[in-house]
């Protein structure tokens, strides 16, 4: 194992280095040629190889469906079927290197595209009836491509009005609180509003106001499609067949290669989000430990952004079916400056979030610890939190993950902590050298992890450092996106039976490893380079008893709910991800400590989290997402719009308090030994005190304390 290899997530990028011209010369040559390079990487380093055929081409042909119109907002079901009789050739396009397919593809869009816009023009300027009794289905794979223009109209026509109705919501809502406001300190005697003139408009001046916005709104995004680009079409229709491959193996344009360098560097300004698309909208994949909006809390990853508003302008900008370019030139910005995005929940709610503009401080990324002390509990904990395998490998003696858990754990023990819990959720991955280094200090010398490239055997790679940092308890924290490097960690532990692993059901499941191979490194084509980059799968994961952690990720010891416990996230969530698969296992066997009666901790954890008020709140909101993100069809009759709005927003404020509040008889504490260094700087102060006041609030923090005491009294 090489020391630059990662184990990536599949991300996009936030920042730009320079312009690319992707087609500088005849861009039907250059898309050939950057063909002909895919196809010889995926041949001779792709870790399975999939056989080019019909069935190949029907996943292929439905990915590249999806990316041209994957919302049914366009195309009619006339066209849909002309594109099918192309659903088994791609594999006879690729091996000919044509490609008929996307050319009839590229052209049909921009003519589909085009006719939805004089629709919206049309239907937009007509009036419409909020009183009529029908509804609309936002979920696209609940809905089939219209069965002619008729149809589409009617859709287009749905489209608006819900629009419409969503804004004059949030219109009259606002309008609403300002007036029970204002009641409010009339009753209590207070002028304090006097001065501000509330004007009070007419449900007819509402809507029409809302219709105006959407107008504009729609007018921009049309602009926004008709600026695409044949190469970013092109784009799509590549990863559309190297999504069948695996959802890991991705096609970079020079520009997005740089980007990508760019993040890897640690160099991450704005609001701290990796981006990527998703349809019409652009998805939340990771949130940057320490940013803007990892402090705020309030975006999340599977947040899907809709609406981009700068706090200057009254009103938001639709970044639906914008190129993430675009979308992140908006989301950006000085420092100080605030921007408000409007998401839509994975539970189908839409939720304004306002995020400062901030530089992203690399140190928050690096691993800190605290003294955490609960009432009731005996012991005093050290608790170390760790948001991801870093590495500097450019640098001779960089930092690293490795290296800084080593003195966190130094530190903690000269605490004379009587237990660590070591939290890694939410950590995207990174170094896999640092993960075989820091399994080690658990453990003596013995196998980490075993990594398997085709169906050569297995190398395994192993601690081969018989010391020992640390000797106790052990509790390593997970959630449904630790992913990748942590995964390893956490199954290295629990194979051992070093460590209990407490948290989500499982971790994120993604069992391989990736590696950049730059498309200019094929020999012809040099008049068309740059060519740029393809992120490969090239190896996959397997835990030291033989099994995977790919799409069943590392299964916790101890299950705490959160609210997404019957949503579907993680590996498996993908279109096409590798099979989960396993081989031999290796010998292993440490004799440091080792966890012992775990149906008696799990069975105590389970008669405090069915006691307590909080962990139940949280399994109703739980069922609640579930239920909401099932049911995607909403009322477009006004009072019925209305009244269904008000009753998720009422249902919903039963949940906000959930993680808000400190909780009671839980202390958590710097190390004195880190105050100095905190001290010296008040932005650090400032991070310092979010970093604290997060742990006090933290229930899942709670039940893991009351976990580590049982484990001590029983272990002991």
């Amino acid at each position: 194992m090489r020391n630059y290899l990662f184990a990536f997530s599949s991300l996009a990028i936030l920042a730009a280095m320079y312009i690319w011209n992707p087609f500088a010369s005849d861009p039907k040559e250059k898309e050939s040629a950057i063909i002909q390079a895919v196809m010889t990487y995926l041949n001779q380093v792709h870790y399975e190889p999939v056989e080019l055929n019909d069935e190949f081409s029907q996943s292929a042909y439905q990915l590249f469906l999806e990316s041209v119109d994957g919302n049914k907002r366009f195309l009619i079901q006339s066209e849909i079927d002309s594109l099918d009789a192309f659903r088994l050739s791609m594999d006879d396009e690729l091996k000919n290197n044509t490609l008929i397919l996307f050319n009839t593809a590229n052209t049909m869009i921009k003519d589909a595209i085009d006719r939805a816009e004089e629709i919206f023009e049309d239907e937009i300027k007509k009036e419409f009836d909020y009183t009529t009794k029908e509804s609309i289905e936002l979920d696209a794979e609940k809905r089939t491509y219209a069965a002619n223009e008729v149809d589409l109209r009617s859709y287009w026509r749905k489209t608006l009005k819900y629009d419409i109705l969503s804004k004059y919501y949030r219109k009259k809502d606002k309008q609403d609180k300002a007036i029970e406001k204002r009641e409010k300190a009339k009753e209590e005697g207070t002028n304090a509003d006097e001065k501000e003139e509330l004007e009070i408009k007419t449900m007819e001046e509402l809507l029409e106001e809302s219709k105006e916005e959407v107008k504009e709104s729609f007018e921009d995004w049309f602009g926004r499609l008709d600026k695409i680009r044949r190469s970013d079409r092109f784009e799509s229709y590549i990863n559309s067949f190297l999504h069948v491959y695996d959802p890991h193996t991705d096609y970079f344009n020079p520009k997005e290669k740089a980007d990508f360098d760019i993040r890897m560097s640690g160099k991450l300004e704005g609001i701290g989000a990796r981006l990527s698309p998703d349809g019409d909208y652009t998805k939340v994949v990771s949130i940057v430990p320490g940013g803007p909006a990892w402090r705020g809390k309030e975006l999340e990853v599977d947040d899907l952004i809709s609406a981009v508003k700068q706090e200057n302008e009254e009103e938001a900008v639709n970044i639906e079916g914008m190129l993430l370019d675009d979308v992140v030139s908006k989301i950006r910005g000085k420092k100080g400056t605030k921007v408000t995005l409007t998401v839509k929940k994975p539970d189908g709610t839409f939720k304004d979030i306002t995020i400062e503009r901030d530089v992203v401080v690399t140190e928050e990324g690096n691993a800190k610890s605290a003294i955490i002390e609960l009432e009731g509990v005996d012991e005093k904990i050290g608790y170390t939190y760790l948001p991801s395998f870093y590495a500097d490998f450019k640098a001779k003696n960089g930092r690293s993950s490795a290296k800084d858990i080593k003195k966190e754990l130094e530190k903690l023990k000269d605490q004379n902590v009587d237990g660590i819990i070591l939290d890694i959720r939410n950590n995207g991955g990174g170094s896999l050298r640092d993960v075989v280094d820091m399994a080690g200090y658990f453990i003596e010398d013995g196998p980490v992890v075993q990594v398997k490239v085709n169906s050569t055997k297995a190398k395994v790679l192993e601690d081969e450092d018989s010391s020992v940092v640390y000797d106790g308890p052990l509790i390593i924290m997970i959630n449904d996106f630790s992913i990748s490097a942590s995964e390893i960690l956490a199954a290295a532990l629990q194979d051992y039976n070093r460590a209990l692993i407490v948290g989500s059901p499982s971790t994120f499941g993604k069992g391989s490893v990736q590696r950049f191979y730059s498309l200019d490194r094929v020999r012809g084509a040099n008049e068309f380079k740059p060519l740029g980059d393809i992120k490969m799968t090239i190896q996959k994961f397997f835990r030291i008893d033989g099994s995977s952690t790919q799409l069943k990720g590392v299964e916790a010891d101890i299950v705490l709910p959160d609210s997404y416990l019957y949503i579907k996230r993680g590996e498996k969530d993908y279109d096409h991800p590798l099979e989960w698969t396993e081989i031999n296992a290796v010998p292993y066997e440490q004799n440091v400590y080792k966890v012992d009666n775990y149906l008696e901790l799990k069975k105590r954890s389970d008669e405090r989290v069915q006691a307590d008020e909080t962990f139940q709140l949280i399994l109703e909101n739980a069922e609640r997402l579930k239920e909401n993100s099932e049911n995607r069809n909403y009322s477009l009759q006004i009072d019925d719009f209305v009244n269904d709005r008000m009753k998720e927003s009422e249902e919903s404020k039963k949940y906000t308090s959930i993680g808000k509040e400190e909780i009671e008889g839980l202390t958590v504490e710097n190390l004195a030994i880190d105050m100095p260094y905190i001290e010296a700087d008040s932005s650090r102060i400032g991070r310092n005190e979010d970093f604290i006041n997060r742990l006090k609030k933290d229930i899942y923090l709670k039940e893991t304390m009351q976990i580590m005491d049982d484990l001590i009294e029983y272990n002991n």
